[in-house]
């Protein structure tokens, strides 16, 4: 199985790593430079203007201590760590702050112009080329009644901002790595819980339409996973046991139908090649004809159970229960004549109306009355109940004939099921007749319980609501 997908989205984790510290490197570094630009002009701006509005620096031409003011300024500048500056209004240096005070030959800027400054309040040059590197500056004029009488300039060494600017993309960089480094740790988390999890699942889903229903997906865990996982070998167990069922079935109908037809061919093949005599015929043809009635009855039974698999539609009605009972009780009259079985009604009252559907509940007392007679003794008596309680109708069949084994009464709803084995007693029974009655009462939302002692009898007991 290729794992496409995990690459895919490793390799967009890689690439959106990379970008993201490119984007730092690059954009940041920008923003963090222009930021720093922004807030030192503004200190160095802050503090010219504050040199420059001292009286010390107005009156600096007439005051006698010159050197003092120098070094007033140049503790300035150690504290900016730049260096400040006093221009006349022509370009001339008075005060340097980065050299020895020479107020008889000072330092003279050619074509020094202030408006050439611009607007601005800062610009980042080599200032007239008077310094060896780009620096920030700053500058403001000094004022004397109402009148420029000089300048205060101070220079900041762009190598200090772009030091100060690496030191705090350095900072950001080690921030990033570490929120990349979780995030790889959350990477692995869920490589862990949600990936490697769901190629489980992913592989049992294979194993699963390869036909080995048997394959346990190993996840323990209380996630959705986890979920996914016991909902997955849930399926896989349904549908091991679906196929088992299918093999089962389709056991049990070959050997039902064979038997029925192994006779009809037997007899049959026998009438024509004249191994029977003719005078034996009616005997042989009413055994053909019980085998196609078997047969007939087995197919029917398929096809009731396959109308109810596929969703039954119930047509509900009110009708009267008793009179129901009546006319099936009817209808095994021969049978019971025969096995010299009587059947005993005990109704609620002359009337007993139910709300159902009239012709299933016909059917499901029919295969009740049918597997009563079938497996009571002869000159033994069968009861039919109603009772009224609670609001529900309680219907009971009761026979007196050999009962079921305490240990097989979970199985007689199974399809296809037989308690007797040998087929004996039930030569003519398909193992669906019971399988129908339960579908067909669970569908209307009710239950059926059997209560039996084998050799004493068995009693089936059926609820339906009131009409």
């Amino acid at each position: 199985m290729k794992k496409v997908l995990y690459v895919k989205f490793l390799a967009i984790y890689a690439v959106f790593g990379f970008l993201s510290f490119f984007v730092i490197s690059t954009f940041g570094s920008w923003l963090i430079e222009n930021q720093l630009i922004r807030q030192t002009s503004d200190a160095l701006y802050k503090e010219a203007y504050s040199i420059a509005s001292s009286n010390q620096v107005k009156y600096f031409s007439k005051s006698s201590s010159l050197e003092n003011l120098h070094n007033s300024l140049q503790n300035v500048a150690t504290y900016q760590n730049a260096q400040v500056w006093i221009l006349d209004t022509s370009g001339n240096v008075l005060i340097n702050t980065a050299k020895t005070l020479n107020p008889e030959n000072p330092d003279s800027i050619p074509g020094f112009d202030p408006a050439a400054f611009g607007p601005k309040y800062y610009e980042i040059s080599h200032f007239y080329n008077q310094l060896e590197s780009e620096h920030l500056n700053v500058m403001v004029p000094i004022t004397l009644n109402m009148r420029t009488c000089g300048y205060v300039t101070i220079h900041y060494s762009m190598q200090n901002l772009y030091k100060q600017r690496e030191a705090l993309l350095q900072q950001v960089c080690i921030i990033f790595a570490v929120i990349f480094v979780i995030s790889l740790l959350i990477l692995v988390l869920f490589t862990i819980s949600v990936y490697i999890p769901l190629q489980k699942v992913i592989t049992g889903a294979k194993e699963y339409a390869s036909g080995n229903l048997k394959y346990n997906i190993d996840i323990n865990t209380n996630d959705e996973m986890g979920y996914l996982a016991s909902t997955m070998n849930y399926m896989g167990e349904e549908l091991e046991r679906s196929s088992e069922y299918q093999k089962q079935f389709v056991a049990n109908v070959s050997h039902d139908f064979r038997s029925p037809l192994t006779s009809i061919k037997g007899y049959a093949e026998a009438i024509s090649d004249g191994t029977i005599p003719p005078e034996m015929y009616p005997r042989y043809l009413g055994i053909i004809t019980s085998e196609a009635e078997r047969l007939e009855k087995l197919t029917q039974s398929m096809l009731t159970l396959n109308n109810i698999d596929n969703q039954m539609i119930l047509h509900c009605e009110s009708f009267d229960i008793n009179t129901v009972i009546k006319n099936t009780a009817a209808v095994f009259e021969v049978n019971c004549r025969q096995k010299k079985i009587q059947i005993e009604l005990l109704l609620s009252g002359q009337n007993l109306y139910v709300s159902a559907d009239k012709g299933k509940i016909q059917q499901v007392l029919y295969n009740l009355l049918d597997n009563a007679i079938k497996f009571s003794n002869r000159n033994s008596t069968i009861t039919i109940e109603t009772t009224e309680k609670h609001g529900k109708a309680y219907i009971s069949v009761k026979d007196f004939g050999v009962g079921i084994p305490k240990e097989k009464q979970n199985k007689i709803w199974d399809r296809f099921y037989k308690i007797d084995t040998s087929r004996g007693k039930d030569r003519k029974g398909t193992g669906l007749g019971l399988a129908i009655v339960k579908e067909i009462v669970n569908a209307h939302g009710q239950n059926i319980n059997v209560i039996s002692t084998e050799g004493v009898g068995t009693e089936f007991i059926f609820t339906l609501n009131m009409g």
